[in-house]
């Protein structure tokens, strides 16, 4: 993705399922988990740059002594930052006492992240500040063990403002306005009424008020307390949380916008937000990882038993698409294909693009996450050089004459262009040095024939065509090209997420201007009125029943037509090359990705009555002139 966005958040969940004697025993260490849970963390880095936690649970730590404990940071490198705070705790330890600290009984009682249940968190901030109180995990603490609770998630809701007035009407006085707050203390007051039933319940048995609490513990239902919680939630979420008595719990969506993954054995249970992550640290294969069924909570008791309970009725599955296209590392088995078929699915459009001159075509990529999708779209080039090959051959007269040539010919596969991370940071800390911008990407010179060479770069989404038009189709041109095809393994990005991704603003997508412009270049700019009014018409009035008016600014255009657009918008008056864009389809998309099948950004086919609220709001921002996201 050349145009940097931020997106989904990581998890990583380690539950020991034995004491840490155990572990001291068969691995020779007490940190097995710990050590879990860090790898699982530095492997979903990918997933959050901009801060990250640990919280460490203790089970039955004697009272009087702190059972939950949490570090967080919003430093850059915070991965290497919190578990250089942990360390250093237990060097500082290991140094002054140095028979005791592989103890795993005093370790536990000493040390401030040595227990059994473990939830790591990795940030990326979509929106607002990126302020320490922002970054998970986030805790409610109570002084009844039960009450107390731990979340860190990869969500986001669209109706926080009708969760959060549900807060205020059962008399609460929330600290922030903001998804993750209302979440916590949406689920905190469940578990509130929960424990309190409980504890009516037992004392009316003549129970003894000492005696409840552990009573309380074992028999409290998890899945009953985020039943009740989740009712209202409009989003995408996969949501992990502990309870302060040992109970852990993994909840995901009813549509399965977020993704999720469990593995189990008798030792442990480890859950993240990707599969690979699992397979790498714990050296499992591929079937023993789990999906965390969409509309459903994974709980782990105190106890150690193991279940996954339905939560909200599970709808149809959307899961994100952009997961398989960009977010997820390329390492899971099944992206690794998908992203291959959808850059072997551009093929025939690539090759129409250059009139079938595959003689005088380079072709490459940028940038690196590209490169699976690059791989593909090269096995679609030679399939089609295979099948003209066989037909040279056939046609041929004397093999002798010409046989060579035909076997000789294979697609043009150069390395055009490397980014200079450096240079990047150092105009990333000055908005100002646009001058410098053009420089971000180096290119090989002499790879391509001036004047005469098409030259085909693959990227893998096109989202706002800033990087496109600053730098790289500037640098590319350099290189003295007859055309310069930028190629997305992705659709036009034409809707604005609101389930995790920063793709808010209508008004930043390349697409959505190229349709205001041909709108416009047509006379149709009373479209873009009716689809304001409609739009205006219906804010304020129930999600349920909000339609997505937004459809219309696209409905007179074909894909292609839109994808001219583009190419014009992105072409400053210095470029000498021919440009040209092209997208993948939604059909395509679909036959490449037939198990994930959230599209929304691409049709606007929103999985949750909240998605045609937001396309509705960010419609009117835009033509209202407030650059603002639309929840």
């Amino acid at each position: 993705m050349s145009d940097i966005i931020k997106h989904e958040c990581g998890i990583a969940l380690v539950r020991l399922l034995k004491p840490l004697e155990y572990y001291q025993d068969k691995y020779g260490t007490w940190q097995y988990g710990l050590q879990k849970l860090y790898l699982m963390m530095e492997k979903q880095h990918n997933r959050g740059q901009d801060g990250a936690g640990v919280a460490c649970l203790k089970l039955d730590i004697e009272p009087g002594k702190k059972f939950l404990h949490r570090i967080r940071t919003n430093k850059p490198n915070p991965i290497k930052h919190i578990f250089g705070k942990i360390n250093s705790e237990i060097e500082t330890k290991s140094n002054s006492i140095p028979d005791q600290y592989k103890d795993p009984v005093w370790s536990k009682s000493n040390l401030s992240f040595a227990g059994e249940l473990y939830l790591g968190h990795l940030r990326y901030g979509t929106f607002g500040k990126n302020n320490i109180e922002v970054v998970h995990p986030v805790v409610r603490e109570n002084n009844w063990r039960s009450r107390n609770l731990a979340l860190a998630g990869n969500f986001n809701l669209t109706n926080v403002d009708e969760l959060f007035n549900i807060l205020l009407d059962i008399g609460q006085n929330p600290k922030d306005f903001s998804d993750t707050v209302t979440v916590l203390e949406n689920i905190g007051h469940y578990l509130d009424e929960e424990v309190q039933r409980l504890y009516n319940h037992f004392k009316d048995q003549g129970i003894s008020k000492r005696d409840v609490s552990p009573m309380i513990e074992s028999t409290l239902d998890a899945a009953e307390v985020l039943r009740r919680a989740s009712k209202r939630w409009d989003g995408g979420y996969t949501i992990a949380g502990m309870l302060g008595h040992g109970d852990a719990f993994v909840v995901r969506d009813p549509s399965g916008i977020r993704p999720g993954f469990y593995y189990a054995d008798d030792e442990v249970v480890v859950v993240a937000s990707e599969r690979p992550v699992i397979q790498t640290a714990m050296n499992v294969p591929y079937e023993l990882v789990h999906e965390v069924p969409r509309g459903h909570a994974l709980i782990v008791k105190k106890k150690g038993g193991l279940m996954v309970e339905e939560v909200r009725p599970p709808m149809d599955s959307r899961s994100c698409s952009f997961e398989r296209i960009y977010f997820s590392r390329g390492s899971d088995k099944d992206i690794y294909q998908e992203r291959k078929n959808l850059g072997r699915l551009l093929t025939q459009e690539i090759l129409k693009a250059v009139n079938y001159d595959l003689e005088n075509t380079v072709f490459s990529f940028i940038p690196n996450t590209a490169e699976t999708a690059f791989y593909g779209m090269i096995q679609g080039v030679e399939a089609h050089l295979n099948a003209l090959k066989i037909k040279k051959i056939h046609d041929l007269e004397n093999l002798d004459n010409g046989l060579d040539d035909i076997i000789r010919m294979r697609p043009r596969v150069e390395k055009i262009a490397v980014k200079d991370v450096k240079l990047r940071t150092f105009i990333a800390e000055d908005e100002g040095r646009d001058d410098l911008v053009e420089h971000v990407y180096d290119i090989t010179y002499g790879t391509v024939v001036k004047g005469v060479d098409n030259l085909v770069i693959i990227d893998d989404s096109i989202v706002r065509g800033t990087t496109l038009k600053r730098s790289i189709i500037k640098i590319l041109d350099r290189l003295g090209p007859k055309s310069i095809i930028i190629v997305s393994s992705s659709p036009q990005i034409r809707y604005p997420d609101c389930y995790g991704i920063d793709m808010a603003k209508l008004a930043d997508f390349i697409a959505f201007r190229a349709a205001i412009s041909l709108l416009r270049k047509n006379g149709m700019e009373e479209l873009i009125n009716e689809t304001y009014q409609k739009s205006k018409a219906q804010e304020g009035g129930k999600k349920e029943d909000m339609i997505n008016y937004v459809k219309e600014i696209y409905k007179p255009f074909t894909m292609e037509e839109i994808s001219a657009e583009i190419a014009h918008l992105l072409k400053t008056p210095d470029i000498q090359a021919d440009i040209q864009i092209v997208f993948q389809s939604v059909d395509n998309l679909h036959q490449a990705c037939p198990n994930h099948l959230g599209d929304w950004y691409f049709t606007g086919n929103y999985p949750t009555p909240g998605g045609n609220k937001v396309v509705n709001t960010s419609f009117i921002n835009f033509i209202e002139g407030r650059d603002q996201r639309g929840y």
